[in-house]
């Protein structure tokens, strides 16, 4: 049975959840931010013979995000995405997503994006024992611009949208956070948290501009901010699709446990 959930299933639902904290990152997030009863967010769960929650799929504007401990009912999961006509994007792990794709029938396939997902429960102390992390410093709100400003610098987060009004929001609510380093009063290598929830939380942004590379400064910003996450029970997650940073990221502690697929898709023509 498929029915929308509300707040009267939460504690199963983040008994479900929790299970697998790092890969749910998004889905814990939204809920204990927005709840089960807003216009722009709706939670539906498939439960099985014994009234078990088994599967869960998260609509928060255009995206949604399917979770599953075993085998569910893809094709109920894909007739009420293309009930919410207003959707253009599906993101998940790979072994879900790919089991709902064939049944979705009102939208055409766009774009499809294949990233690892890794995580961290605990830092590799070979390699993290000796860092020197006294030149790090955590961002405040007023660091917001500054932060905004490296990154943009860096063409690989050419195409972010982050702004500093985000950036600045996200520090001040505690959503996010961002450590850094500074070479002669310039700040020069960062890495930040995003979407953090009372479980877990994203490592994005890790970004050292060109001329001050090969100095660790992007290791040390991680292992501060991961110090600081694993304190506080968190597991940490990340995207990555460039093989030479996952080498860095596993080195630190990250795990492979999985690819996330961010799906885009379009209306059919006519």
């Amino acid at each position: 049975m498929i029915r929308r959930l509300s707040q009267n299933d939460h504690e199963q639902c983040f008994a479900l959840l929790k299970r697998q904290p790092a890969e749910n990152l998004f889905l814990i997030g939204d809920i204990e931010a927005f709840g089960y009863d807003q216009e722009f967010q709706k939670v539906w769960g498939e439960f099985n013979g014994k009234g078990e929650l088994i599967a869960v799929l998260l609509r928060y504007e255009e995206n949604f995000i399917p979770y599953a401990i075993s085998k569910f009912n893809a094709q109920a999961f894909a007739e009420i995405m293309d009930q919410e006509a207003t959707y253009s994007m599906m993101s998940g792990l790979k072994e879900i997503t790919e089991q709902i794709e064939p049944y979705i029938k009102m939208k055409r396939l766009k774009r499809k994006r294949q990233f690892y997902y890794a995580k961290c429960t605990e830092l590799s102390s070979d390699t993290t024992h000796d860092i020197d992390m006294s030149t790090v410093l955590q961002a405040v709100p007023d660091d917001a611009e500054e932060l905004v400003t490296l990154l943009r610098a860096i063409p690989e987060f050419n195409e972010s949208h982050t702004t500093v009004e985000s950036k600045r929001r996200g520090l001040e609510k505690g959503v996010s956070r961002s450590f850094f380093i500074r070479e002669n009063g310039k700040m020069v290598s960062t890495a930040s948290t995003t979407a953090e929830n009372t479980l877990s939380a994203m490592v994005v942004g890790v970004a050292t501009l060109e001329d001050y590379k090969k100095k660790g400064y992007a290791s040390k910003c991680m292992v501060k901010l991961c110090k600081q996450l694993l304190a506080e029970n968190k597991e940490l997650c990340l995207f990555y699709d460039n093989p030479a940073a996952g080498a860095i990221y596993k080195r630190i502690g990250f795990k492979d446990i999985g690819l996330w697929m961010m799906n885009s898709y379009e209306d059919l023509e006519g």
